[in-house]
């Protein structure tokens, strides 16, 4: 069972996971704390297996990339799903709402 994450470490989550990753010098100030308090929760969310940290030239300068961890037990794919057939928007740039193949996939799930 993953630990429990603090007020600061869930902001920071959500900030990671928004930006898909992050770099640290950028990281403490979106956060609006500093460097060294930043520091601290980037290395607490690593030792938690949350976070994935990897040095980095950023800017002229050394950082790390800070990275969300995923696992793929914790994924629900069935959100893409209705019945056996796998959401139409998956994978294209645009969908038409309009096209058969999405109303035959709204109806589906109507029956599930």
């Amino acid at each position: 069972m993953p630990e429990e994450l603090t007020d600061d470490e869930e902001r920071a989550m959500e900030l990671i996971a928004r930006e898909g990753g992050i770099h640290q010098s950028d990281f403490w100030k979106e956060l609006d704390v500093d460097s060294r308090k930043g520091s601290r929760i980037a290395e607490s969310l690593a030792e938690k297996g949350y976070v994935e940290r990897e040095e980095t030239l950023y800017e002229g300068h050394n950082t790390y990339f800070i990275e969300p961890v995923v696992h793929a037990e914790e994924l629900d794919f069935s959100l893409l799903m209705a019945g056996d057939m796998l959401s139409p928007f998956v994978g294209d740039e645009e969908a038409d709402p309009n096209a058969d193949r999405f109303s035959q996939w709204v109806m589906t799930l109507a029956y599930r």
